[in-house]
């Protein structure tokens, strides 16, 4: 979690160093800043902080600004407006950030088993929020490869390919993961996040220098 933790913010850092600021690396930086922010709390929560409740909803808070500030960045790297898409992502992660940040109760439980760690949501939440994580992040891999697609210019063609790739690569894992084991199921926002350092990887070395002007 602290290797993890660190990679993310080392890109993070390298990328406020290494690019001009534009509406693509603040988003950038955003999706990494909110994943580091994750494994911060999942090690708060593992070393038997007295705050675990407090971390856990930290956490959840993190993981659920992340398909939204996707979904928009996967807009400013097509270049054209998809404003309706991009607010109701936005509006539907709003009503669980307020779910999980305010709601004591939204948040019943987590064990940590080393490699992951389970939460548990509150029941009446689960399916509709593991519809909401999987339903933006499937349309974001999706709409990345479409897109690419529809692109005439050959950069912004392979940054949109990228970025697509990029949520693959923490999608498909855990999802073999759980079907493989489905006792896996309340580790998913922990699974994925671990495999998410691939993404983080794929954005600042693949799609940054291909989406970002250099500074001087």
């Amino acid at each position: 979690m602290i290797a993890t933790y660190v990679i993310e913010l080392s890109l993070l850092a390298y990328t406020l160093w290494r690019y001009k600021l534009s509406s693509f690396t603040r988003l950038s930086v955003l999706l990494l800043f909110f994943l580091a922010v994750f494994q911060l709390a999942e090690f708060r929560v593992c070393t038997g902080s007295i705050n675990g409740a407090f971390w856990s909803h930290i956490g959840y808070v993190a993981i659920t600004l992340l398909p939204p500030l996707g979904i928009h960045a996967l807009s400013v790297l097509r270049g054209k407006s998809s404003k309706i898409l991009v607010l109701t992502a936005y509006a539907t992660s709003a009503c669980f950030v307020a779910y999980f940040a305010l709601h004591a109760g939204s948040l019943t439980g987590h064990a940590c088993l080393g490699n992951y760690i389970m939460f548990q949501v509150n029941e009446s939440a689960t399916w509709l929020y593991a519809v909401y994580y999987y339903g933006w992040v499937i349309m974001g891999t999706l709409l990345g490869w479409l897109w690419a697609k529809e692109s005439t210019q050959k950069v912004r063609r392979q940054a949109l390919n990228g970025f697509a790739w990029g949520f693959a690569a923490f999608l498909i894992p855990t999802t073999t993961v759980n079907l493989l084991n489905p006792t896996t199921t309340n580790g998913i926002p922990s699974i994925m996040c671990g495999f998410a350092v691939l993404f983080a990887l794929i954005l600042s070395l693949w799609v940054m220098p291909r989406a970002a002007a250099l500074r001087s």
